[in-house]
Parts: C-alpha cells; sequence; structure tokens
C-alpha cells in the first residue's frame, strides 16, 4: 500500500512565523499493520466555518497510524448523543463508530464531545469532552484520537506528543517544534550555524541541544512556552550529544575538556559536573535507561565502536560492560521509554537502525535503508523515528517496534534532520 497526504501547513497571520516554516511537511505511507481495524468517524456536528476540522485530525491521524482503516469518509454531520444505525455500520464492515459535536461556549472556546461505539455489539464504548480555543482546535482532534486508541487496544495514543527536527533551508538552520504528524511546526531557534542533538526533557517543556552559534558546540537548555534559555556546557573543546535522565534532574553528555571525549553527568541547571566514563578511547552518545540506574554509550574501547553500559555512578567502582554484538559497528543507542528496547545504528549492509529486545538480546533489522542515523523512540515505545535518505532526499521515517508500518516525512526543499520525539504531555 503507498499513499501520499499532502498537508497544508497553518497560515502565516496565525502562527507568525518566517517563510520557511510553511514549507508542506509531506506524509508517505509505505506500510500498514499485519491487521487493519475498520472504523467509522462521521463529520462532527457544527464544525463549518472553523478553522479546523477536528474530524479530518481524528481521521488523518488513525490512518497515519497504519493499524486502523477508515470506512467513512464523507460529509454528513452525527452529532455526539445521536442513536446509531448499527445495521447500516455493520454493512459497511465497520467494527467501531466515532460520533461527535462541536459546540461553541460564551468565553469563546469550543466543547468538543464524542462518543466511540462496538458497532458488533451495539453498545458504547465511552468518550471524553475536550474544552479548546480557535487555534488549538487540532490539538482537540489528537486527543480524541488518543482516547480511540486507549479504548481499543489498551495503549496509550502518541498523537498529542510532539516533534522536533532541524531544517536546513537557504543557509540557516531551524530547531522546529511540531505536532506528531509534522503539522502546526514553530520555530524554536534560527541559526545561521548548525543545531544538532536536540534532546526533550521528561516534562516536554524543554529541549537541550547543541548550536555552534559561537563558533563551536556549546549545550543549551531551551525553555519552549518563553523561549529562555541557559548555557548547559560550554567547556574547552566539545560540548556534545545532551541526554536527561528519567526524572529531569540531570543530563548525560559528551565533553572533551579532557582531551578524549568522555562521558559525563551534571545537573539541569549547570552544576556539579562530574566524569562517570574512564577510558583512553572515545566515548560519546550517553543515554539514560528507563529506571534512570544504568547510562548506555558509544564506545571504541574495544577497537570499533559498540555500545556499553555502566551504573549511573559511572566507572569509578565497575568497568563497563558490552552490549551489542552481534554487528562490527554499532552507534547511536537509543533506549525505550518501558525499558525493553535497546535501538541504536549498525553498520550492516549501509547503515541501518536495528532493535535490540534487551531481556533476550535478540536484534532484528528493522529497515532496508543506507544511510538511518539519530533514532528516536515515540512516547509509548510502540515507533521510532530516524533521519536517513530516501531516492537520494533527506527525510525522516518512521517504523513501528514491529517494522510494519513505516512512513517517510519530508519537506520539499529543505534538508530535514535531528529527530526528537517529545514525552506524552500530563
Amino acid at each position: 500500500m503507498k499513499k501520499i497526504l499532502a498537508w497544508l501547513l497553518p497560515t502565516l497571520a496565525l502562527l507568525g512565523l518566517g517563510s520557511n516554516a510553511f514549507a508542506q511537511m509531506q506524509i508517505e505511507i509505505t506500510g500498514v499493520g499485519q491487521t487493519q481495524y475498520p472504523i467509522a468517524i462521521t463529520r462532527f456536528l457544527n464544525e463549518s466555518g472553523l478553522p479546523s476540522f477536528v474530524t479530518d485530525v481524528v481521521r488523518s491521524d488513525l490512518a497515519n497510524n497504519g493499524n486502523f482503516a477508515n470506512v467513512e469518509r464523507g460529509e454528513t454531520e452525527v452529532a455526539e448523543n445521536a442513536k446509531p444505525d448499527f445495521s447500516m455500520w455493520s454493512s459497511r464492515r465497520a467494527q467501531a463508530l466515532a460520533i461527535g459535536t462541536v459546540t461553541p461556549l460564551q468565553n469563546g472556546q469550543y466543547e468538543v464531545k464524542y462518543r466511540l461505539y462496538d458497532v458488533a455489539k451495539n453498545q458504547s464504548l465511552g468518550g471524553t469532552t475536550v474544552t479548546v480555543d480557535r487555534n488549538n482546535l487540532r490539538k482537540a482532534g489528537h486527543a480524541i484520537a488518543d482516547d480511540i486508541v486507549q479504548r481499543l487496544t489498551g495503549e496509550r495514543g502518541i498523537f498529542s506528543t510532539r516533534l522536533s527536527y532541524v531544517v536546513k533551508n537557504a543557509g540557516r538552520y531551524q530547531l522546529m517544534i511540531s505536532d506528531s504528524d509534522g503539522q502546526n511546526p514553530r520555530e524554536a531557534l534560527s541559526s545561521t550555524e548548525p543545531i544538532i542533538s536536540p534532546s526533550w526533557s521528561p516534562d516536554g517543556k524543554r529541549v537541550a541541544y547543541v548550536s555552534f552559534e559561537s563558533k563551536k558546540p556549546v549545550i543549551y537548555v531551551h525553555e519552549l512556552a518563553t523561549g529562555k534559555r541557559i548555557i548547559l556546557s560550554n567547556e574547552k573543546g566539545n560540548n556534545s550529544a545532551p541526554s536527561w535522565s528519567p526524572d529531569g534532574s540531570k543530563l548525560a553528555v559528551s565533553l572533551s575538556r579532557d582531551n578524549n571525549t568522555q562521558v559525563y553527568v551534571l545537573n539541569a541547571d549547570g552544576t556539579g559536573l562530574k566524569r562517570v566514563s574512564r577510558s583512553s578511547a572515545i566515548d560519546t552518545e550517553p543515554q539514560f535507561s528507563a529506571d534512570g540506574k544504568s547510562i548506555y554509550f558509544t564506545s571504541d574501547r574495544g577497537g570499533s565502536p559498540q555500545i556499553y553500559r555502566m551504573g549511573v555512578d559511572g566507572e569509578s567502582g565497575a568497568n563497563a560492560t558490552r552490549v551489542t554484538f552481534k554487528h562490527a559497528y554499532a552507534t547511536s543507542p537509543r533506549l525505550s521509554p518501558d525499558g525493553k528496547y535497546l535501538a541504536y545504528i549498525a553498520r550492516s549492509g549501509g547503515f541501518r537502525l536495528q532493535l535490540m529486545e534487551l531481556r533476550s538480546g535478540e536484534v532484528t533489522a528493522l529497515t532496508q535503508t543506507n544511510y538511518d542515523e539519530t533514532p528516536t523512540f515515540a512516547a509509548n515505545g510502540k515507533f521510532l523515528l530516524y533521519a536517513t535518505r530516501v531516492n537520494g532526499r533527506p527525510v525522516l521515517a518512521a517504523v513501528s517496534v514491529d517494522g510494519q508500518v513505516k512512513q517517510v516525512l519530508s519537506i520539499p526543499g529543505s534538508v530535514v534532520r535531528e529527530p526528537a520525539w517529545g514525552p506524552f504531555l500530563n
């Protein structure tokens, strides 16, 4: 199955952003789940005249998920409190039905109510109510799509999460923050110098990254709501690869202040710097484990890049242990939020995304592309986003951990790299 969905981005006046931010993000779905769940989502009542249609956001989210098939694409409005015609929807092979109503409130906000039904059992599965202002109707759609996924699969949806990535266009680098589907992009930082390695804080309020704006790599922590930045690390030499601890109190970084690049840990305000790896090799790309007790990192201490694990207190008590053995070259460790998986890039023909189940050590190749880099897990651990090349184009791509669902996200005419998938927003 292959289809292309073109997403028109919001208006310049609405966002107040530069013209580069309004390039079209395209999502190309190149694979779907082994079994797609047929669902009907009728147009919500009273949507006409609104800047964003909640129904369209819900339908698109579920289609992009790869595990749902929309059986209703019509414009007939059905209110949240209407009695469904189950026999009709059953004849159209729908197994679930979602109906809803958008109601304007006196304070200028909108109340969006929806209800989900099991068509085969002729019964309600519940629903939810979301209240938003006129500029956040897409947020309501994402929340309802998340609710549908939760009620039908028992798993938390990721449509309300956000992405960060770096766009290079006309000699400028832009750190962008978007919805999980690549729409609604906002510029967090623009520079003529490179911006790399964005990393979300666990509360989704800050992003750490490396900026070369002072003509050397310096690590910043950027508060998204206010634009306030602090310099986290500006040591002699390279300051690179920031990664947050699960509780957001510390970051692991790679510094070359002691000549060879080593892993350090410091507090989120830049204090308390402590070296934790101790080798004569290059130790870099640190990542905290999900429980915060270990740090995974890339090291060539064995003669070629491999992934190692050490205790969070470092190697002062015990040396790090090697984790990857299947490939002669393994870099870019990323731990899934549930602690089950380690994703990394291995040289295997090309540079390809691999997934290791940590309990068994079993490794699965998730891609067939040759230039994969910088993987990042979705908040529910079910998808990975990474940078790669498709037909020579630098793009972002997403793949489910079972390898079945695949997407390509690209901005025509722009180079898009350095993705990072944000956490759940509570």
